[in-house]
């Protein structure tokens, strides 16, 4: 945590990699700046780095002039690395070198969505919890089966940092403000961009269930607890009357309020759930379809695909070609959060 060092300035590096989240970037930068403006005086910096210290394009195709070069990286008291899930150093062995020595002379090291991805290929997770964005959780725990993963929105695990996402981000600036400045500070930050709710460790995702304005929390309890049971059984598949049994109704109420509170039935929304880890896989992993039909609980490939194009529109590997097809003919890195 941010000691109360009263004439203190706390730098925060923000480490950009191509196709990085741009609304990660400036939900860490502007509860900084509003908090300096708020107080009078510099009480926060930010830095932002790159690789090579050239111009890197956020996945909205707008491009940011770093201040420096990671190599060049001096002073910081945090280092956020911002990404996409396929994102990878140049040069790999230099530039993690750099983080595991950045790390090993006191700089807090985290990740923010798909950030967490670099973060522990340079294996600076190793026996550390972190958060990975719903989206991402399916491909990080194929590449990384050891990394231990929570559904919590921030995870504070020794002098590392792991953040779901860009709302998330804001929410631990105000941490660092609150730290730093004193609960005032941070709650003026807060009003001054009408951010109602300051998240912490602690707080789930909201993962959004179905096509409609709900998520898991707001739903029944019955039918709450049948969405935990699915969500845990991505790859072992379970039969809906044992979701039932395990939620404490019979099949056909669950069906009922299942169908009452979403549009759906249990049994269409776990296929959807596992199409979508499924996709996950295709365009975050290189791992072939016979490996993903048994990630996400088919025993062969063929209803994989059946389901996959009824869920998309498209096939798998007609998806996985066509975002590669963005990445070479255009430039353009994997989708980020």
């Amino acid at each position: 945590m941010l000691m109360n060092k009263t004439h203190h300035v706390t730098t925060v590096g923000l480490l950009i990699f191509p196709g990085f989240p741009m609304s990660c970037l400036t939900s860490m930068i502007e509860p900084l700046r509003a908090a300096n403006e708020i107080v009078g005086h510099r009480a926060f910096v930010w830095k932002i780095l790159s690789e090579t210290g050239h111009r890197v394009e956020s996945s909205a195709d707008v491009g940011f002039d770093p201040d420096y070069a990671l190599p060049d990286a001096d002073g910081l008291d945090y280092l956020f690395l911002l990404s996409g899930p396929a994102s990878n150093f140049i040069d790999r062995k230099t530039s993690e070198g750099k983080l595991r020595r950045l790390a090993r002379h006191g700089v807090s090291i985290g990740g923010v969505s798909g950030g967490v991805f670099p973060l522990a290929r340079a294996g600076l997770l190793e026996n550390h919890e972190c958060s990975v964005h719903w989206c991402y959780e399916a491909a990080f725990a194929t590449e990384f089966p050891a990394i231990k993963t929570v559904d919590d929105v921030i995870v504070f695990d020794s002098n590392r940092y792991t953040v779901s996402g860009a709302a998330a981000a804001f929410d631990l600036m105000l941490h660092f403000i609150e730290e730093r400045l004193g609960s005032e500070a941070a709650t003026e930050t807060a009003c001054w961009f009408q951010h109602p709710l300051v998240r912490g460790r602690g707080v789930r995702q909201k993962i959004p269930t179905f096509r409609r304005d709900s998520t898991e929390d707001s739903l029944p309890g019955s039918v709450a607890k049948a969405v935990e049971i699915l969500s845990s059984r991505i790859s072992e598949p379970v039969g809906i009357e044992d979701v039932a049994r395990e939620a404490g109704v019979s099949t056909r109420q669950l069906e009922r309020q299942f169908k009452k509170a979403t549009g759906q039935s249990p049994s269409r929304y776990y296929r959807s759930l596992r199409m979508k880890a499924a996709r996950q896989l295709v365009l975050f992993s290189k791992q072939n379809l016979t490996h993903i039909a048994l990630a996400v609980g088919y025993e062969t490939v063929v209803p994989l695909l059946r389901h996959y194009r009824q869920e998309f529109g498209i096939s798998p590997n007609e998806d996985r070609a066509q975002i590669n097809r963005l990445r070479v003919e255009e430039g353009r890195p994997l989708p980020s959060i």
